[in-house]
């Protein structure tokens, strides 16, 4: 399975509605996922998205894993107060997301990734 590229009305139908944020966090998933906010211009972000695509691939099933174009989703964006892309969100099933900056290799990303299973 591909990355799922998420808009507000996706992530508000699969992560956590918006506005009830506010309240606290309730994930709207049913496995663990890995969002990954990114920019078409950006190097770093480039590098990366091969091998977003391979784990998303690999999890299929197991954790949900998509993409957020910052400059399409300004409002996601700050949501998770992205300042500097790529910037990673892990969200295991019953826990807070953990935000990441910067680029990861891959043995990195499945380590994290395996950990929320």
């Amino acid at each position: 399975m591909a990355t799922i590229h998420l808009t507000k009305g996706g992530f508000e139908n699969r992560i956590a509605k918006i506005d009830d944020m506010a309240n606290g966090w309730k994930f709207l998933g049913t496995r663990p996922a890995l969002i990954d906010f990114y920019a078409s211009w950006c190097g770093p972000c480039q590098r990366l998205s091969p091998i977003i695509d391979e784990l998303a691939a690999e999890y299929e099933g197991k954790v949900d894993i998509y993409k957020v174009d910052v400059d399409q989703e300004e409002e996601l964006a700050r949501l998770f107060r992205v300042r500097s892309i790529p910037t990673l969100v892990y969200i295991p099933m019953n826990e807070t997301p953990v935000v990441e900056l910067g680029g990861k290799s891959k043995g990195e990303l499945k380590m994290k990734l395996d950990a929320m299973l």
